[in-house]
């Protein structure tokens, strides 16, 4: 008799060749209903999740993470929205992305097909539960989660309202899996599952995404940390600035795409930097900032070097003063992620050199990095952002959870 895992793992192989031969029909009817169970268990769910919040609390845990945990009426109403929109987006499977006649007669093609089974291993936030399922479904994937021990009740409640949808419009259950057991030990196991998960995506913090790179045998897409940087250049409008600021660092401090490091133009420094950190004092944010930044506001603590490559996920912001955009290209390319950076500018060549010369997966002109999500790209939502340069990058749709094979069409072609 195999382990937990392994049966698991043997059920979702097993759903996964049903999956992939679902048309786009019966998705998006699976799709729909599973929308609207969502908001029909919605108390259930809410109550659930109020059992793990009051839980993380007495765990001290800080308030920017148990953001990510919570749920509200709001948020649950955003989960089935997302999976109606994704309802309402073209199906990749089955595009036919090439097609060749060769000299000998042969026609051969390229078509999008499912990955199989997608594994995720994720922390806190309980929506990823809703996102994945959907995005996996539409691409005619399993989604086999395993989401952190914070969150295990809501999890179980959401998949609990999937699956009863998927029961309405008869379609295979199995096609969302939930590893009910959090152990480290499962976890472990569940890396190991070669031949059985076809990919494994982990999200949330650096610790968790570094343990399943290193010790993952199954082929694995990061989704990256986000150290995100806004760079206030020399010619940037100010009042553009301190707003971008805000929004990109207090919107919501515990997300991959807030901004953690401030990069600032000296020749802006004296008339920007003390609005920003008026502002951002408003949110009570702790500003760590290197020798100059400090000599223009006492409301600025000096940084070490290891602010710089800082992921806070808190209500804290770093500040590095440089004297040219390629001293802050040079700056941001050391410390940063891959994951999202912003110029605020009114220079043209500027503006077009921070985007040729950033390595990120989503480089902004004058607009906020906490845009760098699935939902506001249009893909309805979103399996993680890729911060890897391999298959994907950047905010990973539904395109991203398919893979390729060749079609040929011949007459009798024999090689000679």
């Amino acid at each position: 008799m195999g382990s937990y895992m392994q049966m698991l793992t043997n059920r979702a192989k097993a759903a996964a060749s049903e999956a992939a031969k679902l048309g786009t029909s019966d998705k998006n009817r699976g799709l729909l209903a599973v929308a609207e169970e969502l908001a029909a268990h919605q108390e259930m769910i809410l109550e659930e999740n109020a059992k793990d919040v009051e839980a993380a609390k007495e765990k001290g845990v800080k308030q920017s993470l148990i953001d990510r945990l919570a749920l509200s009426e709001n948020r649950i109403a955003d989960m089935a929205e997302g999976l109606r929109q994704i309802s309402a987006l073209d199906d990749p499977v089955g595009e036919v992305l090439s097609m060749k006649t060769r000299p000998n007669g042969l026609r051969i093609g390229r078509k999008r097909v499912p990955l199989g089974v997608v594994g995720i291993i994720y922390e806190s936030r309980p929506n990823v539960t809703a996102d994945a399922f959907g995005l996996c479904f539409k691409t005619g994937n399993v989604a086999l989660l395993r989401g952190g021990s914070d969150a295990i009740r809501s999890n179980q409640a959401i998949v609990r309202a999937v699956k009863e949808g998927l029961r309405k419009e008869k379609l295979n259950q199995d096609l969302i899996l939930l590893v009910e057991d959090t152990s480290r030990e499962v976890a472990g196991e569940m890396m190991k599952m070669h031949g059985g998960i076809d990919v494994l995506i982990p999200r949330g913090g650096a610790g968790l995404i570094a343990n399943v790179v290193e010790n993952s045998t199954v082929p694995v897409i990061e989704t990256g940390t986000g150290n995100c940087h806004v760079y206030v250049d020399a010619s940037a409008d100010i009042r553009m600035a301190v707003d971008i600021i805000e929004n990109a660092k207090t919107q919501r401090m515990g997300v991959c795409n807030a901004c953690e490091s401030l990069v600032i133009h000296s020749a802006a420094m004296e008339d920007a930097l003390p609005q920003i950190v008026s502002r951002l004092k408003t949110h009570n944010v702790e500003i760590r900032g290197d020798e100059r930044a400090c000599a223009v506001s006492g409301d600025i603590i000096p940084a070490d070097e290891a602010d710089w490559g800082t992921e806070y996920l808190d209500a804290i912001i770093s500040v590095k003063t440089v004297d040219s955009i390629d001293e802050a290209i040079a700056h941001i390319n050391k410390y940063n992620t891959g994951h999202s950076e912003s110029i605020i500018t009114k220079d043209y060549d500027n503006a077009l050199k921070f985007q040729d010369e950033i390595d990120a997966a989503a480089v902004y002109v004058n607009a906020s990095t906490r845009f760098t999500d699935g939902f506001e790209f249009g893909f309805g939502a979103e399996i993680g952002i890729s911060t890897q340069k391999l298959h994907a990058r950047g905010p990973m749709g539904l395109e991203t959870l398919t893979t390729t094979k060749y079609i040929i069409f011949g007459n009798g072609q024999i090689r000679r």
